[in-house]
């Protein structure tokens, strides 16, 4: 296929393939002579368009001519803008057909079931701290714990830079050096806990010096981070003085689970009686914490205990026909089984929002949204931005012209299933189906913030490529396209270009998106960013954040 009409509304059709200016495209047996060249993943108009003429894509308004526009012509940011429809809660009864999961009803993942009822897909121990003083001390305790245990991945790169050093000790040529010459080594030594998936450090720049509301927010955040599913103990690290009170942070988490009871070990600097003491005891108590958490082992648990959020990254024009779609549909199905399912981004729903309103279960849930949403993107207008520029100039140049386009494509990845609630940041889902978690577009806010709302693994697709990971929650990446399958096979572990060619359905790819997911939740294999450690972590100030 040389294009495709995404919705039979749509005035613009995507170019699946480079197509040359003067090329003649059939479309509903009418010619249209391209005017420009067309490359893969752009749009192109199917009739003329004129000043303040609509353009609509996936079925809904994307944005608006500002000059005219000859039919052919290729869409640019110079000759349209960003503009949406207005929405409100409309009262619809959505009638959800939801797909045939008879193939997935009584299939199990093995993942560690909590005392709490929640399951887990992996079994971390996690260091906090309370204030970004300490993150120094993390950083050695990280050196120390994840080279003597078997969780380092940057012994390569030590062993790499060792035979640099040995070569220009020897006089050679660096500069002549290809990477591939070098030895090819492990990244790891052996785990010596089987059952222990990794240690995760949550460095961040917080907990003192800004806002006592930064703190509070911060503290909310950390706690949902030790309530998770994945996390099975827990060790803190406090200077003493600053705003973030370790009493804060345990009665945040009491608050969020009231039955929580995993083991938690505090270190407060400032009554300690040295840093090496600290370093020492809080490296001691966290060993003996490990070889109990090796205790528990995996055991099957149904689908319905997955948590599964859904993101997007490094969007191309393509992210909306192949990618997102497919993991809406996986979505679908995991709704159908009684799973949860998160959607963030709220900057990326910006042209969706009567969609998503439409799909909500009640009045309530539909404000909620609609306010969360108001407010957000005022706060964006008040200093002189707006969602409307959320595109980044990658989407840009990969076809993505608005942010109308690009949201309305991101949502693709939420499926079809009723919205059955709307969470702030750092709320817990705590309904099976489809809810939304207010976060920015941001790659690791957004997984952040979904990670907080309880997501035990991320579905994290994209078509330019990212690194992106999270140190709690496994984030399987999928890409858009076959060349960046090939190009940056390292950090991706899906590839739906199947359906650019023709060769699958998006319920084809949906259903082995699924499929992945269980072999991930039960350990069987382990995602990209997994293995690279990519714990990418930034709280949310609720500042401005697109």
């Amino acid at each position: 296929m040389e294009y495709i009409q995404i919705h039979p509304a749509d005035n613009v059709l995507v170019a699946l393939q480079d197509l040359s200016k003067g090329t003649v495209i059939y479309f509903d047996e009418l010619p249209i002579i391209l005017q420009n060249d067309v490359k893969a993943k752009h749009k192109f108009f199917i009739n003329d368009m004129n000043i303040g003429d609509e353009v609509l894509m996936y079925g809904v308004l994307v944005g608006k001519a500002i000059t005219s526009i000859v039919k052919g012509g290729l869409m640019t940011t110079e000759n349209i803008k960003h503009a949406s429809q207005d929405y409100s809660y409309r009262g619809v009864n959505l009638q959800w057909q939801a797909p045939d999961v008879s193939a997935f009803e009584h299939r199990t993942f093995n993942g560690y079931h909590r005392k709490d009822g929640s399951v887990g897909t992996a079994n971390y121990w996690l260091f906090v701290p309370t204030v970004f003083c300490e993150n120094r001390n993390l950083d050695v305790i990280k050196e120390a714990l994840n080279n003597s245990l078997g969780y380092e991945v940057t012994q390569k790169y030590k062993e790499f830079t060792g035979q640099l050093l040995h070569a220009y000790a020897a006089g050679e040529a660096i500069e002549t050096f290809q990477v591939d010459q070098l030895a090819n080594l492990p990244s790891t030594k052996s785990r010596v806990f089987k059952n222990v998936d990794g240690i995760k450090f949550l460095n961040h720049q917080g907990g003192c010096g800004g806002t006592r509301q930064d703190a509070e927010l911060l503290s909310k955040l950390l706690a949902s981070y030790a309530d998770h599913p994945n996390v099975a103990g827990i060790t803190v690290l406090s200077l003493g003085c600053q705003n973030l009170q370790t009493d804060n942070l345990l009665a945040d988490i009491k608050k969020r689970n009231p039955s929580f009871d995993k083991p938690v070990f505090i270190f407060e600097q400032q009554q300690s009686k040295s840093e090496e003491d600290l370093i020492k005891e809080a490296i001691l108590k966290t060993f003996i914490g490990l070889t109990e958490i090796d205790k528990i082992e995996r055991s099957p648990a149904p689908l319905s205990k997955l948590c599964v959020g859904v993101k997007c990254g490094g969007s191309d024009g393509f992210s909306g026909i192949s990618a997102n779609p497919a993991v809406g549909y996986t979505s679908d199905l995991l709704v159908a089984l009684g799973a949860k399912v998160l959607l963030a981004e709220f900057p990326e729903l910006c042209g969706a929002e009567q969609n998503i309103i439409d799909r909500c279960v009640d009045q309530q849930t539909a404000e909620k949204f609609i306010r969360l949403m108001q407010e957000y993107d005022a706060q964006a207008h008040a200093v002189g931005s707006g969602f409307y520029m959320n595109p980044s100039p990658g989407n840009i140049k990969d076809g993505l012209i608005t942010d109308a386009i690009k949201s309305t494509g991101a949502a693709k990845k939420a499926g079809t299933s009723p919205v059955v609630d709307v969470l702030d940041y750092t709320e817990p889902a705590t309904l099976p189906g489809l809810s939304l978690v207010c976060t920015p577009g941001n790659d690791v806010e957004a997984t952040t913030g979904k990670a907080a709302s309880g997501a035990t693994l991320i579905l994290f697709t994209t078509g330019l490529g990212t690194p992106t990971g999270n140190p709690v929650c496994p984030v399987i990446k999928i890409a858009t396209n076959t060349a960046l399958a090939t190009k940056m096979g390292d950090i991706i572990d899906i590839d739906t270009g199947a359906i650019i060619r023709g060769e699958k359905t998006i319920q084809e790819m949906g259903t082995e998106i699924l499929e992945y997911c269980i072999k991930a939740a039960s350990g069987e294999i382990t995602p990209k960013a997994v293995l690279l450690n990519q714990d990418d972590f930034i709280p949310w100030k609720r500042g401005v954040s697109l």
